[in-house]
């Protein structure tokens, strides 16, 4: 029965994934949307490789000399590999993330700040005999640096380091945490 439960969020996952695929030009030429691409490494080995796009809805607030406050909308799926588990040798996620970035206005090279908090839902809470995460559900933080630059501001690239945990909703809960590198293209 759980094999068929991880075939079944496996196929959810993958469908999930090709639709954003599909409606990403759409989304795209609808508004100022980005593609997201990251790579990163975790606690106990964990490697993840996320795929996100990305919304700013021009959203703009506290305007400080040549800097300003941003709210921009994520929505991801990841993929968790790791060699050392002996449960669950692959682990699926998607999930959603408002981030406020505090970037600068002008320039040709626009550096910025953000935070995040937002919700992901895991195929397994379960990556080895002795390491849970307590539930699927679970909350995801991130904090982070980039530079936005390009003839029209279309790139992105930067650091985030993620907090992944089920915030106490049960135990155990030891939370994993994942230092990333991103690309992302701004259409």
């Amino acid at each position: 029965m759980d094999n068929k439960n991880n075939v079944l969020r496996g196929l959810a996952l993958k469908s999930v994934v090709a639709g954003l695929l599909l409606v990403a030009p759409a989304l795209a030429s609808a508004g100022p949307f980005g593609l997201q691409v990251a790579v990163g490494a975790g606690d106990r080995h964990v490697k993840k490789l996320d795929f996100g796009v990305a919304w700013d809805p021009g959203l703009y607030w506290w305007q400080m000399g040549d800097w300003h406050f941003a709210l921009i909308g994520e929505a991801h799926a990841a993929w968790w590999h790791t060699d050392e588990a002996n449960v669950h040798g692959d682990i699926a996620e998607i999930g959603v993330t408002p981030v406020i970035r505090f970037i600068r206005v002008s320039g040709s090279v626009r550096p910025f700040v953000e935070v995040g908090a937002g919700v992901r839902l895991l195929s397994s809470p379960r990556i080895a005999s002795d390491f849970t995460l307590g539930t699927a559900f679970q909350f995801a933080e991130i904090a982070g640096v980039g530079v936005q630059f390009g003839r029209r501001q279309q790139y992105l690239a930067g650091y985030r380091f993620q907090h992944i945990s089920n915030g106490g909703i049960k135990e155990p809960n030891p939370g994993i945490n994942f230092s990333q590198l991103y690309l992302q293209y701004n259409f």
